[in-house]
């Protein structure tokens, strides 16, 4: 029987391998995971911590049990330690394994703080469930904690933390929160919604070094804002790809350092495919390897996998990373780029600005949605945006990221239909406002010129 392996039960993993045995059931698919649990959403993990989501039994999706009862072979607990291409095995627990085909999903692991006390009990990281339910169970004798990296998972922890009752500390070393993706004029009501919460922002500060107790437990963080005492830390600073395995094997990685892999997920290595957080995927709009996705771009590149080994022909595109999120309780979204990041990498654009209301604005609980599109100068094609504020975030971001695969551009959006529905939508769409506002400036700017 040909047998496929996978390394890595995260989004990816558990994708590529039910879709696999789905897939031809003739086929033996094993999955090698260190942890005990499988196909629950780490994302949750800061919504239980602040008493948004009730328990985490909430973020199980299913049992290891169940995936059993499909077919598949689970080997729970089970470290993997080496992959010999040239044999097709690899070693666990001492013993070898043979394989025909082979999936790495392999993930991720936070970057550590490098400075002193990194390795002090009390610095928690969002990812292994089993480590957060102990942590949550702490963290009714604590007061204060600290958080560090205001990246997507700092803002969510420093946001639930406070609901729960917490004090907290957030510190960066950039700007403004979430630098690296928002840009400042959106983070201005991040900031007053996390503040009204009760985080404290330390903005621009660097952390020296993390302090201990007699019992070599964190007690307090040394910033270049001061000392911040704290009963527990919570890093999340950078998602770096787990690639230690494939390196070792001599899998090709790419610019990013992470996995290269083709439009199917196929490795330099014949027979060995990749997926999620483990690989590195073009940007639709430049091409240039970006790492760091989401747990629907790791499943769905685990299903390109799944349907390529098992003798299909399934492609995936590049990406252009709808994204979205509540930050405190302020809701705020984009997709490709905002204008920090395109000024920073040294791409043009054209701004289209608007504001819109989420319901006709008779209906009660109408709200503003704020929306920035950013369009290439020539054709007015659409490259990136922000969209901020009220309910239909993700959707118009998902929307976008769609749009701008397909080549729209800022007429297309001016002039496209929309629904009107009083409960759900207002006459005019806000992505409507904001591309008309930039082609009537177009126009404005086209007159004063001929005059």
């Amino acid at each position: 029987m040909e047998r496929v392996i996978v390394i890595g039960g995260g989004g990816a993993g558990t994708a590529a391998a039910t879709i696999t045995k789905r897939l031809n059931p003739a086929l033996k698919v094993s999955v090698f995971t260190e942890f005990s649990d499988i196909a629950y959403s780490p994302c949750g993990i800061p919504f239980v911590h602040g008493r948004e989501i009730p328990t985490f039994e909430d973020l199980f999706l299913s049992t290891v049990e169940r995936y059993r009862e499909d077919g598949l072979d689970m080997r729970m607990e089970t470290v993997v330690t080496d992959i010999d291409l040239a044999r097709r095995t690899i070693t666990t627990k001492n013993q070898p394994e043979g394989f025909d085909q082979l999936i790495l999903c392999t993930g991720f692991y936070w970057e550590q703080p490098d400075v002193p006390g990194a390795n002090l009990d009390g610095l928690h990281y969002v990812k292994d469930i089993r480590k957060s339910m102990e942590f949550d169970k702490q963290l009714d004798s604590m007061k204060r904690i600290v958080v560090v990296g205001a990246g997507p998972v700092g803002v969510e922890m420093a946001g639930g933390l406070a609901h729960r009752g917490l004090q907290v500390d957030l510190v960066d070393e950039g700007p403004w929160v979430l630098d690296g993706i928002l840009d400042p004029d959106v983070a201005k009501p991040v900031h007053d919604s996390l503040q009204a919460r009760g985080v404290t922002l330390h903005l621009g500060t660097k952390v020296e070094s993390f302090e201990g107790n007699a019992d070599g437990h964190v007690s307090a963080v040394t910033t270049s804002d001061g000392v911040l005492e704290c009963d527990a830390v919570v890093t999340g600073l950078h998602k770096v790809p787990n690639t230690a395995l494939a390196e070792a094997a001599g899998v090709k990685l790419g610019t990013t350092g992470a996995v290269r892999v083709d439009d199917h997920m196929r490795t330099s290595a014949p027979g060995v495919w990749a997926a999620g957080d483990v690989v590195e995927i073009p940007h639709g709009l430049n091409m240039i390897p970006i790492v760091g996705l989401t747990g629907a771009h790791a499943y769905a590149q685990g299903r390109v996998a799944a349907v390529n080994i098992t003798g299909g022909e399934l492609a995936y595109d590049p990406v252009w990373v709808p994204w979205g999120m509540v930050a405190g309780d302020y809701t705020i979204g984009g997709f490709s780029m905002g204008e920090n990041l395109a000024r920073s990498i040294g791409i043009p654009y054209v701004l289209a600005k608007g504001v819109g209301i989420t319901k006709a604005r008779y209906y009660p609980g109408a709200e503003k949605t704020f929306v920035k599109l950013l369009a290439e100068p020539d054709t007015l094609r659409l490259i990136g945006g922000v969209i901020h504020g009220g309910e239909g975030v993700k959707e118009r971001c998902d929307f976008l990221a769609f749009a701008a695969k397909r080549g729209a551009t800022l007429y297309d959006l001016a002039y496209m239909e929309n629904i009107y529905s009083p409960p759900i939508g207002a006459l005019f769409e806000p992505i409507q406002i904001a591309a008309q506002n930039a082609l009537a400036a177009q126009r404005e700017n086209k007159l004063a010129v001929a005059t």
